[in-house]
């Protein structure tokens, strides 16, 4: 691609990104224009983009609760409706706060309740070595700390009992529908950062059961999951001992359980 005029270029740029399928074609354009530093690294982040390859993986970054957010290629891509967990999230933290991002992939939830509510004491985990890597340099940061390990067992002990707000966006898709998912993410996201198992909650359980070890009295339980398995993430909660209630944002067309553990029910 030679080096043409910004208007040229666009107007090209859109052309192939709109015959790749791409329904964002013009606003995916401005985006790769303005991130290339010469007409050959143009081309090879289109011929990537048109591949089909996530537009947040060719960039390198993903806009998120107003944020960049470094995304390796790999690593799960933090989607829009996933900032609804973060504004409930950031109502129950407060300054010196304990909170504990889990399943964190690039790390982005943790990173923009940091900036949320300041001073609050981060730690994100998650089990895929690549995402670890991704999100350090998101958490990094913010002053957090990012450990690597499956759930709960990546977490130091020193956190047991302490954590005032631990925040999850653990997969929830059902294993049989990873195939209708579109090919970015299927094709270029890690499995274990989709699939939920049989019924798409085989993660929730396992957080919800053992976070009561981990929640300080009082402390908070949230997970992102759909309307359609809402009732039963809420029912997992009740199961480990954990008040329950529902909040569906319109805005973001996500919901989110949150769980809140009294003393009674400590295990």
């Amino acid at each position: 691609m030679s080096a043409p005029s910004f208007h040229a270029s666009h107007s090209a740029v859109t052309s192939r990104l709109r015959s790749a399928g791409c329904v964002f074609a013009e606003d995916e354009a401005k985006l790769l224009i303005a991130a290339a530093q010469a007409p050959e690294e143009l081309e090879r982040m289109l011929d990537q983009r048109v591949a089909g390859l996530p537009l947040e993986h060719v960039l390198g970054w993903a806009e998120f609760s107003g944020r960049h957010i470094a995304v390796d290629a790999g690593v799960f891509v933090p989607r829009h409706r996933t900032e609804h967990l973060v504004q409930e999230a950031a109502r129950c933290a407060w300054p010196g706060a304990v909170v504990v991002d889990l399943c964190c992939g690039s790390g982005a939830v943790g990173t923009a309740l940091a900036a949320a509510v300041r001073g609050i004491e981060l730690h994100a985990a998650d089990v895929d070595p690549v995402a670890v890597r991704c999100a350090r340099r998101n958490v990094g940061p913010v002053g957090g700390q990012v450990h690597e390990g499956d759930l709960f067992s990546a977490l130091p002990d020193t956190l047991r009992g302490r954590v005032d707000v631990l925040v999850a966006n653990a997969p929830y898709v059902p294993t049989d529908s990873i195939g209708m998912m579109p090919p970015e993410a299927r094709l270029h996201e890690p499995l274990v950062a989709l699939d939920g198992g049989a019924d798409g909650l085989d993660v929730q359980r396992r957080i919800a059961e053992e976070a009561p070890l981990w929640l300080a009295c009082g402390g908070q339980l949230l997970i992102e999951t759909s309307v359609r398995q809402a009732m039963t993430t809420a029912a997992l909660f009740e199961l480990a001992g954990l008040s329950a209630h529902v909040v569906h944002s319109e805005e973001f067309d996500a919901t989110v359980v949150l769980g809140k553990l009294q003393e009674i029910h400590r295990k």
